[in-house]
């Protein structure tokens, strides 16, 4: 069974309405999920490779065909525009159609998909925006090529650095600028997408849950409240190495027995700072890593999130102390780097207010989530007014194969969407 026969199974027609269409949309989705498929089921569609760039072209046949002007800009990132009853900013929405490698099929062409059913739902009744709206594709959201995400986002508002994009290497070695010219741009050109960015009023992305909480409430859209900004703390324990069977356990220097005490401990800082941290080391490097070798060094990285600043900082801050506090009571040496900190994103309150007025339309009950994954919103909305929709996600599954999302869900998001963007637009 495809995409399109799944998701239309247990679809209730009722919910295709006011020119929103279901089916339509399945059709779509399908068509996308051929894209770089996989033996597994899953998609590999890179940033900047043939296939996000075939993906890219399919949406824009779709965006001329609803009436809808096309430009793109030299980071890649496509805009459908609509004009409105009035001239001036836009109201804009989308996301993103690359995937990170075996991913799923709504993460990312659930926004763009979900813009562009807004617009053809006002085609089919003959709505007239009254202000312009714009559908956008960013590129290269994922990051998985270049492990460098938000790449599209991040050139549209101008935060894309030379000395980066200068740096940037893919697994084969090809550099982003390499890339960009074999992709019909050049670094020279998606430099500029800052410096030509076109206005926007408001800025709006649907994007499935990748979280369990609106399955748990049993409601199908959900308003985010914020996105986390993730810090990426690297810490360094050094001790002794030995011999495991001819050192006495008194007096040892054992860094990888610290880094033990630092993991358990990381564990219970976020709940002491806010009820949205997290705090997460997923990986640790021993060396010399032998099975009868007590080690000389252990590398680790934290990362930690929170949907405020200050508290994010405090965790950060936390954490350092405690390694250092088990460094000295262990004898041991430790280094901290701290490797990235990107700000977060608090989404105002008056646009969940709108979204929440929007759910209740539905008869769907407002449910109030922290988003901890980065999104392109975060980037605009350093600048931009910004919102997110969260749709509800099976399981919390994303970036897998098994990522899934009802169509009837989908489509809630749509109604949702449409609704907010239409309030947005009188104000």
């Amino acid at each position: 069974m495809n995409l399109y026969e799944q998701l239309l199974k247990d679809y209730d027609q009722e919910l295709t309405h006011s020119g929103v269409n279901g089916e339509r949309l399945t059709s779509r989705l399908d068509e996308l999920s051929r894209i770089g498929h996989m033996e597994s089921g899953g998609v590999t569609r890179p940033g900047y490779s043939a296939e996000e760039k075939q993906a890219k072209e399919l949406v824009i046949g779709w965006m001329k065909n609803a009436g809808l002007s096309v430009s793109t800009d030299g980071a890649g990132n496509v805009f459908g525009r609509i004009g409105g009853k009035t001239e001036g900013p836009a109201i804009a929405s989308g996301s993103h159609v690359d995937s990170v490698p075996n991913g799923g099929h709504f993460d990312g062409p659930l926004g763009v998909l979900s813009a562009l059913e807004v617009a053809e739902a006002w085609k089919e009744t003959g709505y007239i925006p009254e202000k312009p709206y714009e559908i956008v594709i960013f590129s290269d959201e994922e990051g998985s090529r270049f492990k460098s995400s938000l790449t599209g986002s991040r050139a549209f508002m101008g935060q894309l650095k030379p000395e980066e994009m200068d740096s940037l290497r893919d697994e084969n070695g090809k550099s982003f600028r390499d890339v960009l010219n074999e992709y019909g741009s050049s670094a020279e050109e998606c430099l500029k997408a800052g410096k030509n960015r076109r206005e926007i009023e408001t800025f709006v992305e649907v994007h499935i849950e990748q979280g369990k909480v609106l399955e748990r409430e049993n409601q199908p859209v959900g308003v985010v409240k914020g996105i986390a900004g993730p810090a990426s703390l690297e810490v360094t324990f050094r001790g002794e190495a030995g011999h495991a069977g001819n050192t006495p356990m008194a007096g040892r220097r054992d860094p990888l027995v610290a880094a033990s005490l630092f993991v358990a401990a990381v564990e219970n800082f976020p709940k002491q700072v806010s009820d949205t941290a997290v705090a997460t080391v997923g990986k640790l490097t021993v060396h010399p890593n032998g099975f009868n070798v007590i080690a000389q060094e252990v590398i680790l990285t934290v990362d930690i999130r929170d949907i405020f600043e200050e508290t994010r900082d405090q965790l950060i801050d936390q954490i350092k102390t405690e390694a250092r506090k088990i460094a000295e009571e262990r004898n041991i040496d430790v280094k901290m780097n701290l490797n990235a900190k990107i700000k977060p994103l608090p989404i105002d309150e008056s646009l969940q207010a709108g979204i929440s007025e929007s759910l209740a339309k539905f008869e769907i009950r407002p449910v109030y989530i922290p988003s901890g994954a980065g999104h392109d919103t975060m980037i605009v909305g350093t600048e931009i007014p910004a919102a997110m929709l969260f749709v509800r996600s099976k399981d919390g599954i994303s970036h897998n194969p098994r990522e899934w999302t009802s169509l009837n869900d989908c489509v809630y998001g749509v109604h949702v969407l449409k609704d907010f963007v239409e309030g947005l637009m009188k104000k």
